[in-house]
């Protein structure tokens, strides 16, 4: 996948902004980037669009500013003079696709038809845009029209909020969702920073969904680690499962069968999506250890170590 639109994926929600005052556009880039989104889309529908690109392109060079609601290839090369990395148009335009091609640029069209989706399959496009997603049939819809374009992947927008948000994103088709109620025109208008930032964090926390998994226990050898599970499930109900390093006590704690990671064991955490959580709290300083990162049959990261431990566990991510 491009670089850019890996990007995309890794942050996993793009607000989308329409903004009156360029002015504006840098203390909400930096809301935005406090709030755990250092993207935006900004639409070209307000005369303050360009300008507001190319403030955030020059004093926020850490967010992925794109513009949204490009119509022509006019708009795209004022877009991306202005400093957007990429190009979201609302509907199919295949002069304006081309020229993005032409000029090195990903662009999102809008599809909402297997008309639209077939013309982006055969000019070689990895993401489309979806919109407006819930006015256009939603999730249900693009479940039983994907399949048909098995090499195509979608980010909705429209409709997309914090309450329907994991709805999409747990489907493995859908690369992002873009959303407007973090970016809400009132909160820009009244310089409400704090409240973006906010609502950002709340949509990376709904997005991420961390939970205990399990706790790990460090064993001297298998029999520990039998005798060990043995007796938590018969205090506690759970259900013996023997595995090839490790016993577990479903669905509670894991037993190693010899010492591993972490001076007692280990914290798993279960999450959405392991790769965008590495991503988001790489963020906020936290590293990995690489030789640990367990992968599926398509590359997805399903298990990874932190760097260090916590209290003398090591923790770990793993795919709910």
């Amino acid at each position: 996948m491009n670089e850019v639109l890996a990007k995309v994926q890794q942050i996993g929600v793009i607000p989308v902004i329409a903004i009156e005052d360029a002015a504006k556009a840098v203390p909400l880039a930096r809301a935005l980037t406090a709030g755990g989104i250092p993207a935006a889309e900004v639409t070209f529908r307000t005369a303050a669009g360009e300008e507001a690109i190319r403030q955030i392109a020059q004093n926020c060079p850490e967010v992925l500013v794109g513009a949204g609601t490009v119509l022509n290839e006019e708009q795209c090369d004022r877009a991306i003079a202005a400093g957007a990395r990429f190009i979201v148009s609302p509907g199919y335009n295949e002069a304006l696709v081309a020229h993005c091609q032409a000029r090195g640029i990903p662009v999102l069209p809008g599809c909402v038809n297997a008309s639209d989706m077939t013309r982006a399959v055969n000019a070689g496009l990895e993401v489309v845009k979806f919109v407006p997603a819930e006015q256009s049939g939603g999730l249900s819809f693009l479940k039983a029209l994907a399949p048909v374009f098995p090499k195509l992947s979608f980010m909705p927008t429209g409709g997309v909020s914090a309450k329907n948000l994991m709805d999409y994103l747990g489907y493995d088709r859908i690369v992002a969702c873009g959303g407007t109620w973090m970016v809400k025109k009132d909160l820009i208008e009244a310089e409400q920073w704090d409240e973006i930032t906010r609502v950002c964090r709340e949509a990376v926390k709904t997005m991420l969904g961390f939970s205990l998994h399990h706790v790990g226990i460090n064993c001297a050898d298998e029999a520990e680690a039998d005798r060990t599970v043995r007796t938590l499930c018969a205090l506690f109900g759970f259900t013996y499962q023997m595995g090839n390093s490790s016993i577990v006590a479903m669905p509670a704690v894991e037993c190693t069968k010899q010492p591993y990671l972490g001076t007692h064991g280990h914290i798993a955490i279960g999450v959405n999506s392991v790769d965008r959580a590495v991503y988001h709290l790489g963020l906020q300083g936290a590293t990995f250890d690489e030789a640990t990162r367990k992968t599926d049959a398509k590359g997805r990261t399903k298990a990874i170590y932190l760097q260090g431990e916590f209290g003398g566990f090591a923790i770990h991510l793993v795919q709910k």
